[in-house]
């Protein structure tokens, strides 16, 4: 662990305590300089382990910043790996100020080599599902899918990846990968390769081609009170929209403040803060807390990258209306269909930065394996609809299940079941 002359260590820029008590949250605490949308990023890896926020407190001068998150796993089965978080969140920290001659983590590469995992075995329930908990289990993140399943029951699946810990280009970090899949799949498994990603890669890069109706749906801007059951919400659609957000310019002379009061949902903090950041609006004080089982609050007090307050009331009303739409519909699921097969299509707006959402394709495929239904063919890729890119997962289901997939009751049943998973209700 490096120290400095002025005695700041690693731990003084990210520290992790565990509650006094069982049942208590860890607590985060994040003391570091401030840069916009470090409260985004921040949001982002806490989702990505899988992390639940029921309390934050954010305070910055502009120069310098302090964070303190309390957390808890998502479900208690859910094994955190407490120290490649702290890993993550230094790699997200700016540097230390150098004339300071404190102490500074290690820069990571801003854009780490994509690998191609490819591996072939015997289909079967929760297979997909399977995969990806090993990766993540194993600090791996998953950028592209392609899955597709041959006439004789073989599944061949492409995973381009990337590796948290950058240690994907050794001998040891690949076979503990390859045997790791072994063991979960066992003898259903036949092959399993790895290799830099080269043109494959590229070609995956865009979705294939949705019909103007399926794209109308899925990337409206809007939600009518008529909502189709095809996109059917867990909650009332009523309860969602009482979500409310005021601005207020009166009570500090140099931030507006902002106001927010809502439903809750998995990765809310981080759906409000990537809203801000691709606004380039800086917080200089924010609060999170419950109001109660399934509601919370937000008072952030806000400006622009340049200092200054949000005063124009157009400025305020396009805010104040895309953070409702993305409180409201963060993550849009519906289920249609695709020639003679049954498909199942999620999508989720990318931040400006092009960087997509942590654990969707793991979550669906949670879902879709507790409902024992198989995946046919499944892909993940990039769309721009509405102003702006999508990320979309595609998965064609197997007709062979205990469910009558043509019945509209079961497939409101598995878009309810997806979405619920999705939004952590």
């Amino acid at each position: 662990m490096g120290r400095g002359e002025m005695g700041m260590t690693s731990d003084d820029v990210v520290l992790i305590e565990k509650g006094k008590k069982a049942d208590e949250p860890y607590v985060i605490t994040v003391n570091c300089p401030d840069k916009t949308g470090l409260s985004c990023d921040i949001c982002h890896a806490i989702l990505e382990f899988d992390l639940y926020m029921t309390r934050g407190d954010v305070s910055t001068d502009g120069i310098w910043c302090y964070i303190i998150l309390w957390v808890i796993p998502h479900s208690r089965s859910h094994v955190v790996r407490w120290g490649n978080l702290k890993e993550r969140l230094l790699s997200i920290c700016p540097p230390l100020v150098p004339s300071f001659h404190l102490y500074q983590p290690l820069p990571r590469s801003s854009s780490s080599p994509i690998y191609l995992l490819k591996f072939c075995s015997l289909d079967r329930k929760g297979l997909l599902n399977d995969v990806t908990r090993v990766l993540d289990e194993l600090n791996h993140t998953i950028q592209r899918v392609k899955v597709s399943t041959t006439p004789d029951g073989c599944v061949v699946d492409l995973f381009f990846i990337t590796d948290n810990l950058g240690l994907l280009h050794t001998k040891e970090r690949q076979d503990v990968l390859c045997e790791r899949l072994y063991t979960v799949l066992g003898e259903s498994c036949i092959s399993c390769e790895l290799q830099l990603a080269g043109s494959q890669y590229d070609n995956l890069q865009c979705v294939s081609s949705l019909s103007p109706l399926v794209a109308e749906e899925l990337f409206r801007f809007t939600l009518s009170d008529n909502e189709s059951r095809s996109q059917a919400l867990s909650l009332d659609i009523k309860e969602l929209k009482k979500a409310s957000i005021n601005t207020d310019n009166s009570l500090s002379p140099a931030h507006t403040l902002l106001q927010i009061n809502c439903v809750d949902h998995k990765g809310l903090l981080y759906d409000i803060m990537r809203t801000l950041k691709d606004y380039s609006i800086q917080v200089a004080y924010g609060r999170f807390l419950p109001v109660n089982k399934s509601h919370r609050e937000l008072d952030l007090f806000i400006q622009h990258k340049d200092g200054k307050k949000i005063v124009d009331p157009e400025k305020q009303e396009a805010i104040s209306s895309r953070l409702k739409l993305e409180m409201l519909h963060p993550l849009r699921v519906l289920i249609t269909n695709r020639g003679p097969d049954v498909e199942l299509l999620v999508a989720n707006p990318t931040e400006l930065s092009g960087r997509g959402r942590p654990r969707v394709f793991y979550d669906v495929t949670s879902a879709l394996k507790s409902l024992g239904i198989c995946v046919f063919l499944a892909e993940i890729g990039r769309h721009s609809a509405a102003e702006r890119e999508w990320e979309v997962y595609r998965f064609l289901l197997d007709e062979n299940c205990s469910f009558q997939l043509s019945s509209t009751q079961v497939r409101n049943q598995i878009v309810d079941k997806v979405r619920r998973t999705l939004m952590g209700w």
